[in-house]
């Protein structure tokens, strides 16, 4: 008989090392084991790309500072090669990039946590120069047709801003006209000039956790008097939105570069939690070889593993109720692809997604197996018909104004045709109620799945965690080791426990 001591001491090692990991991160970092203790950072990156000509190369980005709602606190950047300098000139920062010689594609990297502090000192208000710029017809004309209407309903800058705006929709020839000459935001600040009131465009980032590649959007500041506001061009709704992060706000270029050609800046944006203490005093080393923590990674590759650490939290639900439980599934970790699916698309929209997806897939393979087709054949025509189907739902949730639809492109495709092609299978050798035992219990998984996925409190340990994988990784091990009965099959004693219970003796008459 083999023995089962290596087992058990491997399992004892890893709950022992998980432990002693979660205990350091905890001791030595004070990261939190329960959230909402802590404060919230965001994790800012911008990434400059740009093609090098093949000589003397200088980047230079604009760099954002404390603001109102938001408090700076630490900033570092990824330069290779580079020579970097952090300059600042009439309250104005920027990052400076120069290399004697480049060629190729070049990335650089520059990263920026801000506090969230509802104290943080607001941003100088320097009130920008008005500039009355002389335009030619039709252009001139349309812009005094919007003015002039503007105009009559308004009593100050602010409120002639909203009517400006209003306006762009109702003279709808006129904003078409315009929106050919100019974008919206700094037509509007052309606008408001015309009128003598100060206003500039502001580049602002929209912080969502895990957002990656987005760029920077186009905000108005508006001064009347010694007071200014933020207008978004678009909607016309005032004032400063949660979690709007201003990156550019002097009228100065978001980035400029020398020597290369096809400069581009996008953003990747991660929330973190971190201690009071810490947060207050700006201090987030990151350096220390010891601190093996996801937050080391660059910002977009955190956003990244956010959602890979919570799969074996996930995995660990299939093996405790396939193994304990005995429910049946179609497939082994089907369901965890699709409680991550569902993590994209919400609950509902999931389960209406892939219940149509798979209704519609069973109903198209029932007819192929009428072809006879190759195995190989039926399985490629199947995933055609899945995509085909998503695509659909996706067109029609969005001309139905659903945009959650269109994340069901988020299930794995292969795996619901595989999954589409086995219940078929299924349902002509065991039958429909086969079909409906083992699709029931999938989702059944996958929603159960997704419930401890989506829970805030996991979230938050598997990230700031890593030793979380290693308890997580001796549980499914222990649990794999177990040959006793399943939860489900002790339905099967029921007759024996109601004889027992009516004074019978098992197995004889009264």
């Amino acid at each position: 008989m083999v023995s089962r001591r290596p087992f058990y001491i491997v399992v004892a090692l890893l709950y022992i090392l998980g432990i002693a990991l979660v205990a350091y991160r905890y001791l030595a970092f004070d990261v939190p084991l329960l959230p909402g203790e802590y404060r919230n950072v965001w994790s800012a990156e911008a990434k400059v790309e740009f093609d090098a000509n093949g000589g003397p190369v200088m980047a230079s980005l604009a760099l954002p500072d404390t603001q109102e709602g938001f408090t700076h606190v630490d900033e570092n950047a990824a330069s290779p090669g580079y020579g970097l300098s952090f300059v600042s000139k009439d309250g104005l920062s920027r990052a400076e990039w120069s290399i004697s010689n480049a060629t190729g594609h070049q990335e650089l990297y520059y990263r920026t946590d801000m506090l969230s502090d509802p104290y943080a000192k607001a941003l100088p208000s320097t009130i920008p120069a008005i500039d009355k710029t002389l335009e030619k017809e039709p252009i001139a004309s349309a812009i005094n047709q919007i003015l002039t209407a503007a105009k009559a309903h308004s009593a100050d800058a602010f409120t002639l801003t909203r009517e400006i705006i209003k306006e762009f929709k109702n003279q709808e020839q006129n904003a078409a006209l315009l929106s050919k000459h100019k974008k919206r935001a700094y037509l509007l600040v052309e606008i408001l000039n015309q009128a003598d009131i100060p206003a500039r465009v502001v580049r602002a980032l929209n912080l969502e956790d895990g957002r990656r590649r987005q760029r920077l959007v186009d905000y108005v500041q508006v001064f009347n008097d010694d007071k200014y506001d933020l207008f978004d061009p678009e909607t016309g709704e005032q004032g400063h939105p949660d979690n709007l992060l201003l990156w550019e706000y002097n009228s100065t270029p978001l980035l400029d570069v020398t020597g290369a050609s096809n400069s581009q800046v996008t953003f990747s944006v991660i929330k973190k939690l971190v201690p009071v203490n810490k947060a207050l005093q700006a201090k987030f080393e990151h350096t220390d070889m010891l601190n093996f923590s996801v937050d080391m990674l660059p910002v977009e590759e955190q956003s990244l593993f956010k959602g890979i650490l919570l799969i074996p939290i996930g995995v660990m639900v299939v093996v405790f109720l396939r193994v304990i439980c005995g429910l049946k599934t179609s497939g082994t970790f089907m369901p965890v692809l699709i409680a991550v699916a569902f993590l994209q698309t919400q609950l509902l929209t999931g389960l209406v997604g892939f219940l149509s997806i798979v209704g519609v897939g069973l109903v198209i393979r029932s007819w192929l197996s009428k072809l006879n087709l190759l195995l190989v054949a039926r399985i490629s025509a199947i995933i055609i018909t899945v995509i085909c189907i998503i695509g659909g739902l996706s067109v029609l949730t969005y001309k139905l104004g659903i945009t959650q639809g269109m994340r069901i492109t988020f299930f794995p495709m292969i795996i619901l045709s595989w999954t589409i092609e086995r219940m078929s299978i299924l349902w002509e050798e065991e039958g429909p109620k086969e079909v409906l035992k083992q699709g029931g219990g999938s989702l059944l998984v996958a929603v159960i799945a997704y419930l401890a996925m989506s829970s805030g409190m996991i979230q938050h340990l598997t990230f700031n965690f890593l030793g979380l994988q290693l308890i997580i990784m001796a549980t499914v091990l222990v649990m794999g080791n177990y040959t006793g009965y399943k939860l489900s099959e002790l339905k099967r004693f029921k007759p024996l426990v109601d004889e027992m219970k009516s004074g019978a003796t098992p197995g004889k008459d009264k």
